[in-house]
């Protein structure tokens, strides 16, 4: 049986276009009251191939030849939020827990942009 690697490659080409698309990847959105809800999901793939020929006539080892190959892959889907709106309001909602460093990061762009209000808001006071 012969190993052709560019069918392969263009099988798992079709296989990508197909699977990880964005309503694999976000998913379909519904209603949950007045909120408008959207799961996000991590979506992640991994792939290998490898192949090798051999002509052998080493002492003690005989005499041959040989060829071989392999290919493998491995997809991994997980949910990690929902993306909810409400009017003019969307937020996200994680479906990890934060703790630690990573729990800070998540709290960056909320400070940043008070931070900035309050800049403002004193700028405002001191030209007025």
């Amino acid at each position: 049986m012969a190993f052709n690697l560019e069918e392969t490659v263009k099988q798992l080409t079709d296989f990508l276009k197909t699977e990880a698309k964005t309503d694999t990847v976000v998913g379909q959105s519904f209603q949950l009251g007045e909120f408008t809800c959207v799961p996000v999901i991590k979506f992640g793939m991994g792939l290998g191939y490898g192949g090798g020929e051999g002509h052998g006539d080493a002492l003690g080892k005989g005499k041959g030849e040989g060829t071989g190959g392999g290919a493998g892959g491995g997809m991994g889907v997980e949910p990690i939020g929902f993306l909810t709106t409400r009017g003019d309001q969307i937020s996200f909602i994680s479906t990890r827990s934060s703790k630690g460093l990573s729990a800070v990061f998540e709290k960056v762009p909320d400070l940043l942009e008070k931070m900035l209000d309050k800049k403002k808001t004193e700028k405002a006071e001191a030209m007025a």
